[in-house]
């Protein structure tokens, strides 16, 4: 586009407005200067390039040149700086507000896609706009930082472009959701979100990804988006700090807390009796969480929890104790690292709702 002819239009006034100045010297009045910066905006919007734009005035500037007196050509030069700076100044002024409008409208297509507030017909036209086939297979990958990310902060800006190098215009769209990065890729293109994943644990300064699930049709992507947020979620409750959470691997934790009166039953059942002990529940649960997840070795659940394996045998006995259930019997075992799971999703025993 930047190599089309510049029309006549663009560079109306021009010469003769530099011929004026180089015979009397004079500058350019307030009305020139603003009908360059109009012009400029013009031009803008029509979608020819600055340099070709700069170059058209410079040539034109050729044409109207003074051929007397070194005084003449300094006024024509400098009304040559004057013009082709207001002219400049109305262009980026029309693509500073094209790209406000362009950022307003990839926002609301972001809420309308993820929220399902428009009609999918239309949605999936608009999602044309931005590189997304919604009758394809889509999956969501969503990333969180120590602080909230918006559209055109360091952090978005630098995970783009490190996308953009590796892959090019792969039909990706990357934008910012309630102060998480998000990527929306194609389904069969898990290396778009592997890559993301990395890129946006290192700009987010250690930062967590989730990866949700690709799905099929205008639905999928809110699916994916879902679960990919479902999985962060889960891994703050549950204390887990893996830079990278695929939802395909969580899969059971949604399934043991869908019934959550079921849940909150076992919970009670199963555990109620370790708020008896000194101390309360809590150290108790912390050592059957340090114990199931080091895979029942007792040597590395103590050292986990900084204490001798003694110690830890200790409260171990004390759990079969109070709830009448063995960690160390398998029969026992998955009832109470099932409960210890609803424990920690219900926020049990500090959450009076568990």
């Amino acid at each position: 586009m930047s190599e089309r002819e510049i029309p006549e239009q663009y560079l109306e006034g021009y010469a003769q407005v530099l011929t004026e100045v180089a015979a009397t010297g004079r500058r350019l009045t307030r009305d020139e200067l603003a009908s360059r910066r109009a012009l400029g905006e013009q031009a803008a919007e029509a979608g020819f390039g600055l340099r070709s734009l700069v170059i058209a005035h410079l040539e034109a500037a050729r044409g109207a040149w003074p051929a007397r007196g070194t005084d003449a050509a300094d006024g024509a030069l400098a009304a040559v700086q004057q013009a082709v700076d207001a002219f400049a100044e109305g262009y980026e002024r029309a693509q500073r507000l094209a790209v406000r409008q362009e950022e307003a409208a990839r926002r609301e297509f972001i809420d309308d896609l993820l929220y399902g507030r428009s009609d999918l017909g239309r949605l999936a036209e608009r999602a044309e706009r931005f590189g997304l086939r919604l009758s394809h297979e889509h999956a969501v990958a969503v990333a969180r930082g120590p602080v909230a990310y918006e559209e055109g902060d360091p952090v978005p800006r630098q995970v783009e472009r490190a996308l953009i190098t590796r892959f090019g215009n792969r039909s990706i769209l990357l934008t910012t959701k309630d102060g998480r990065l998000l990527c929306i890729a194609p389904g069969h293109q898990r290396e778009v979100l592997i890559h993301f994943a990395k890129q946006a644990h290192a700009a987010t300064d250690g930062g967590q990804v989730a990866l949700g699930r690709p799905q099929p049709g205008p639905g999928g992507v809110v699916q994916s988006y879902e679960e990919a947020l479902n999985a962060l979620e889960i891994a703050e409750r549950l204390g887990m700090d893996d830079p990278v959470l695929r939802a395909s691997d969580l899969l059971v934790y949604p399934v043991l807390a869908r019934d959550r009166q079921a849940m909150a039953d076992l919970v009670h059942n199963t555990l109620g009796p370790l708020t008896e002990a000194r101390g309360g529940a809590g150290p108790l649960l912390d050592t059957l969480t340090a114990y199931f997840d080091s895979g029942c070795v007792a040597a590395e659940a103590a050292r986990r929890l900084s204490l001798s394996v003694r110690a830890l045998t200790y409260r171990l006995e004390r759990i079969h104790r109070l709830t009448g259930a063995d960690p160390g019997d398998p029969a026992h075992r998955y009832m109470l690292q099932t409960a210890v799971i609803g424990a920690r999703l219900l926020d049990w025993p500090n959450s009076a709702a568990a």
